[in-house]
């Protein structure tokens, strides 16, 4: 089955470049040229991915960045001129799961669409258990005791490699390594930002911290600090 992929750009030259190239690659494309439009596009018919522009006439991207991923786990590519560490930061605050700064080079872009796509299909049927919480990979349902509990991909990814390895103190390269794929480097607080935001989450109702800080190193899932 095709891939549906929804372009939220006003630029019309860079709308052409990519409506083009990803046909070329066989996914299917749907375009709006504001964020609102893009948005009601994305719940009539959800897509598998969205490429999203930062600047964008009315409601921008990172408004409309939030709005999406509060409906799921919806991979977001977002692209922008703003290439400082800080705008980076800010835009993967916003829920975006990857980062790409104008101008791009198409095959970069396609190869990134590619990465995205494959993370968020799921490879084996797997269930994975630690103290009360599991994860169906299957159905990508995460719960705490019966208490479901909705993660974005980027939050749902960075809990399974915990899960994937309970027990064990993961430094931050290999977290970004894994569910990154590149370094933001030293000054980037991301990784803070996605544990505070699992945190809230798996202990939205007072529940024990599973997820602890191994001050210096980086973070391990167990059930004791």
């Amino acid at each position: 089955m095709n891939e549906r992929i929804l372009i939220i750009e006003d630029d019309p030259a860079i709308l052409k470049v990519l409506q083009r190239g990803l046909a070329y690659e066989g996914y299917l494309v749907d375009i709006a040229t504001d964020g609102r439009t893009g948005l009601n596009m994305a719940r009539d018919r959800r897509p598998d991915l969205v490429i999203l522009d930062w600047m964008l006439p009315g409601m921008d991207g990172l408004e409309v960045c939030r709005r999406l991923r509060s409906g799921g786990s919806l991979p977001i590519l977002m692209l922008t001129a703003k290439d400082t560490v800080q705008d980076r930061v800010e835009g993967l605050d916003a829920g975006a799961d990857d980062y790409l700064v104008k101008p791009f080079n198409l095959d970069e872009l396609t190869a990134r669409v590619r990465a995205l796509l494959r993370r968020t299909q799921t490879e084996r049927n797997q269930v994975y258990k630690f103290a009360d919480l599991s994860m169906d990979t299957a159905s990508r349902q995460v719960k705490r005791a019966e208490r479901v509990i909705p993660l974005t991909a980027k939050e749902y990814e960075l809990l399974e490699l915990f899960m994937r390895h309970p027990r064990q103190v993961l430094t931050r390269e290999v977290i970004f390594d894994r569910v990154w794929g590149y370094d933001f480097g030293g000054e980037s607080n991301v990784l803070e930002v996605y544990i505070r935001y699992l945190r809230q989450k798996l202990e939205a109702q007072g529940e024990s911290r599973l997820i602890h800080t191994v001050r210096g190193v980086g973070y391990v899932l167990r059930e004791n600090p």
